[in-house]
């Protein structure tokens, strides 16, 4: 299985987990409205999601892109240490990659780390029924905005999905930019238009992420 391949797979589903990010970011940012209206909006969002055939094909596919993006990306990882396991008398890797580029395998095992506890305190709890049941709202919709404001509410967690977003935006950065390339596109001047999109888009996914706990906890 050939580099490109697998460079290939790791930056479709990246693309894919890309747009997903802003149409869930977009679904978070109703939690900073007012809670008699976001506790409506929001559950009755979730609801449909949960209910429609077209989002839980989605959701599948969101999963499998999730499984393919780790074991190819570990995979990559393994091969590029595996080749440079002879080292050199001078190594001037710094002066030729980013900070983000050298330290992708570690920024992806934090990510990695917030999607376990993430899925496991809302998907598991909601989607599976794992753990403390969640009861109903006034209108009948499961009470996601009573799970996503308790656990808001918890300093700990508080600090955990807001400070994690530090190395979501910089692999997000890294990440997206690099995609293209992956992908066979090396116009420079098109390259450096995406660096540029890519920064605004990792700051705004991380900044938007990050800070909708720390709102929500001193709502």
């Amino acid at each position: 299985m050939s580099m490109f391949f697998r460079k290939s797979v790791v930056a479709t589903t990246g693309l894919f987990l890309c747009i997903f990010l802003i149409v869930h970011l977009s679904a978070n940012s109703l939690l900073l409205l007012p809670e008699s209206i976001a506790r409506s909006l929001y559950n009755s969002y979730s609801t449909t999601l949960r209910e429609s055939t077209l989002i839980n094909v989605v959701g599948y596919i969101l999963y499998l892109s999730i499984i393919l993006h780790v074991v190819y990306a570990a995979i990559i990882t393994y091969k590029n240490r595996k080749t440079r396991s002879v080292s050199y008398a001078v190594n001037h890797k710094s002066e030729n990659s980013s900070w983000a580029s050298q330290n992708m395998g570690f920024l992806g095992v934090l990510v990695l780390v917030f999607i376990v506890v993430h899925m496991a305190n809302f998907w598991a709890r909601i989607k599976l029924g794992i753990g403390e049941s969640v009861g109903l709202d006034t209108d009948g919709y499961v009470d996601v905005y009573q799970v996503t404001y308790d656990l808001f509410h918890n300093v700990y967690y508080v600090l955990f999905y807001s400070i994690l977003m530090i190395p979501l935006g910089f692999h997000l950065f890294h990440g997206l930019k690099s995609a293209f390339k992956s992908l066979g596109f090396y116009h420079k001047k098109g390259l450096r238009i995406l660096a540029k999109i890519s920064l605004v888009y990792a700051a705004v996914m991380a900044i938007g992420f990050g800070i909708i706990p720390l709102i929500v906890y001193f709502k």
